[in-house]
């Protein structure tokens, strides 16, 4: 066996309006039966993603914030990969009326077309402070920090090389970690820039995607 994990995006590619199906749920399950590892890579705060999704169980690791946190649902243990973001920073956006913002352990996010603001208050604080986009959401991460270096810390917690996963994503900032993976596919509602790095484009889009990649992954791994 070939490849020995899959790490998969959760919005736009594991779920559609923030929803899994119970197909793609049995998919999980079934790829996880054949002794892979499951690995969620996300930009969502951990503790939204634990309301929002019932099924964390599944994945022997959870990559969140954007790569800022590790957590490994089996033993609610957390690593944080990053700085909380300074206090003066948030009262800053707060102050210059950033809104939606919220704020994880690490990161701190907003949506277009606040960058611009953004970018004024980490120039003006002096802050090592990257903004990383997708879609419509504006991430602010400490520099350096993104889902590939969240999902390397992820697979040597595992003792998994990055040789023997498959990733899948959909957005601007799935390009770190699929660019990590051995092989690389893209849902088939994905950017047009992902689709491009991808080694392979699924037909299906969405969660029907992920499905359909694992049941080639069962089928001949590969």
């Amino acid at each position: 066996m070939q490849y020995l994990a899959l790490a998969c995006d959760y919005d736009g590619t594991l779920a559609r309006d923030g929803v899994v199906s119970p197909q793609t749920i049995d998919a999980l399950e079934r790829l996880r039966a054949s002794g892979r590892k499951l690995i969620l890579v996300t930009g969502r705060l951990l503790e939204d993603l634990q309301e929002t999704f019932p099924r964390l169980d599944l994945f022997t690791s959870v990559v969140a914030e954007n790569g800022a946190l590790v957590y490994r649902p089996a033993d609610a243990t957390e690593q944080l990969l990053g700085e909380a973001p300074p206090r003066q920073f948030i009262q800053a956006l707060q102050k210059r009326g950033v809104t939606p913002l919220s704020t994880g352990r690490v990161i701190v996010a907003s949506l277009h077309p606040h960058e611009t603001t953004i970018v004024d208050v980490i120039n003006k604080l002096g802050l090592e402070r990257q903004v990383i986009f997708n879609k419509e959401a504006v991430m602010v991460l400490p520099t350096g920090v993104n889902k590939g270096t969240g999902l390397a810390v992820a697979l040597h917690q595992l003792k998994l090389s990055a040789h023997n996963v498959v990733g899948i994503g959909d957005a601007e900032n799935d390009h770190s970690f699929l660019s990590l993976c051995a092989y690389a596919v893209a849902v088939a509602n994905a950017l047009p820039s992902l689709k491009e790095q991808a080694d392979y484009t699924t037909k299906a889009d969405h969660g029907d995607g992920v499905t359909e990649l694992i049941e080639q992954l069962l089928a001949n791994d590969s």
